[in-house]
């Protein structure tokens, strides 16, 4: 994941600012949380929660076993294939 500049914000600034911390976060997606120079958290906009929280949900409902599966088929070397939501729905059934 890359991650632009312009997407972290300190704690302290998050404490002084949150109102314009939320805005850009709003604007960006998401912002990341820096705590004494270390990750510490993510502040995600609305819109950017719900896409991401429908993945999830669809993660959760897969089996462990199938998702086993699936990973142990991927190439363990060279390059590597992207999926998108529907192949790997496809390939799992």
């Amino acid at each position: 994941m890359n991650i632009s500049t312009k997407m972290i914000v300190s704690n302290s600034d998050m404490i002084k600012n949150y109102k314009n911390c939320r805005e850009m976060a709003e604007k960006l997606g998401k912002i990341f949380i820096l705590k004494n120079n270390q990750p510490d958290a993510v502040l995600f906009s609305i819109a950017e929660y719900e896409r991401v929280a429908v993945f999830l949900e669809y993660l959760e409902s897969i089996e462990e076993k199938d998702i086993i599966d699936f990973a142990e088929s991927l190439p363990k070397e060279g390059i590597r294939k992207s999926y998108s939501i529907d192949q790997l729905r496809h390939d799992l059934k």
